[in-house]
């Protein structure tokens, strides 16, 4: 019966490690589910009141709020959070991070998006990059410095 019970937890033991490595694989610690309206929105419409939620920042660059971007960049933020359209073809194309400024990540976890340059008679120098954990860094300068956007601030 002793070699039984603790051949038994053994097994409970490999199977609470492997559950355990799949959650941990597919998104992090479980936590509660929240109880949530059906008329709740994930995602911000141009121009209205509700923003997304905000995630930490994975890099150790300086943070911007999301308000304190340019106006340009905020419209792009906005089409961001819609899904497009976008204005330029080069929208939404994979950000290879060759300059390293970005936490390290596979090829393809980052994509750019354009934010408009007034006067600018191409695309300019100005971008939002996002990784597909959802965090969003803002270049001013073509790549050659990042912030972190914190949004709903």
């Amino acid at each position: 019966m002793k070699r039984s019970s603790s051949k038994l937890l053994a097994f409970a033991a490999l199977v609470i490690a492997v559950v355990a490595l799949v959650v941990t694989m597919v998104g992090g610690p479980l936590t509660a589910t929240q109880e949530t309206s059906s008329t709740q929105t994930t995602t911000a419409e141009p121009g209205s009141a509700s923003t997304p939620p905000s995630v930490a920042n994975p890099s150790a660059l300086p943070t911007i709020n999301a308000s304190q971007l340019p106006r340009e960049a905020q419209r792009t933020l906005a089409l961001i959070a819609k899904g497009g359209p976008y204005p330029y073809d080069r929208d939404g194309v994979n950000f290879g991070n060759f300059e390293g400024l970005l936490p390290k990540k596979s090829s393809g976890f980052y994509k750019e998006y354009t934010v408009p340059t007034p006067g600018e008679s191409d695309r300019g120098a100005r971008r939002i990059i996002v990784g597909k954990d959802t965090a969003k860094y803002y270049t001013a300068d073509h790549y050659d410095s990042f912030k972190f956007i914190v949004e709903g601030k």
